[in-house]
C-alpha cells in the first residue's frame, strides 16, 4: 500500500461559472491538499482524500473573490473547508473512469461524479514515481447552500447555479 500525495507545483484545479449567462468566469482554489491510498499502481479501489480552504478562493478580481468568501456563498469564516472523499474509480475503457465521492461545501454534503481520465505513470529525474489525471464534473450550487440569487432585467441569473469542476492532477508516490 502506498499513499500518494498531490503535487501542487503540477497540479491544478479549476471551476467555471456562467456570468450573466453569456461569459464564463475561472476561479481555483489556491490552498488545497489530497491524497489517494492505493495498492501499488492500481487506483481502481483506492480511497481519494481531497480538501481545499475555502478563504483561498481566487477568480484574478479581489472584488468578486471577497464576494466568494462571503455568507452568500463560502461563508469562510464558519466553513473553512470544503472537501471530496471518494472510494476509488470505476473503470470504462482503457484509461477512462468514472469516480462518485461524496462532496461537502458549507455543511453539506451530496454525492457527485467526476470524469476521470488516467494519464499513465512516470518516473521523473529523481526516480520518483508519479501518476497523472484529468477530471472534470459538475454540481449545483444551490445544492450546498451557495445561496446567492440576482437575475438582471433580461431574467438572466447573474452567476449560474451549474458549476463545472476541472482539473489537471499529479500524484506522487510515497514510500
Amino acid at each position: 500500500m502506498a499513499t500518494w500525495t498531490l503535487d501542487k507545483d503540477h497540479s491544478e484545479i479549476r471551476f467555471k461559472a456562467k456570468h450573466l449567462m453569456i461569459t464564463t468566469v475561472t476561479g481555483q482554489f489556491k490552498e488545497y491538499e489530497a491524497t489517494v491510498d492505493a495498492k501499488e499502481e492500481d487506483f481502481d479501489a483506492a480511497p481519494i482524500h481531497f480538501t481545499a480552504k475555502t478563504a483561498s478562493v481566487e477568480t484574478g478580481n479581489n472584488q468578486r473573490d471577497e464576494h466568494l468568501r462571503s455568507d452568500d456563498f463560502f461563508n469562510v469564516e464558519q466553513y473553512p473547508d470544503l472537501t471530496f472523499k471518494a472510494n476509488g474509480m470505476e473503470k470504462k475503457g482503457e484509461s477512462e473512469y468514472v469516480m462518485t465521492g461524496e462532496m461537502t461545501i458549507r455543511d453539506v454534503t451530496k454525492p457527485i461524479t467526476l470524469n476521470v481520465e488516467f494519464a499513465g505513470l512516470a518516473k521523473d529525474p529523481w526516480g520518483q514515481t508519479r501518476a497523472g489525471f484529468t477530471f472534470e464534473g459538475k454540481l449545483n450550487r444551490k445544492d450546498f447552500g451557495l445561496k446567492f440569487h440576482v437575475v438582471n432585467e433580461a431574467g438572466n441569473l447573474l452567476v449560474s447555479d451549474e458549476i463545472k469542476l476541472l482539473g489537471e492532477i499529479q500524484l506522487l508516490k510515497g514510500e
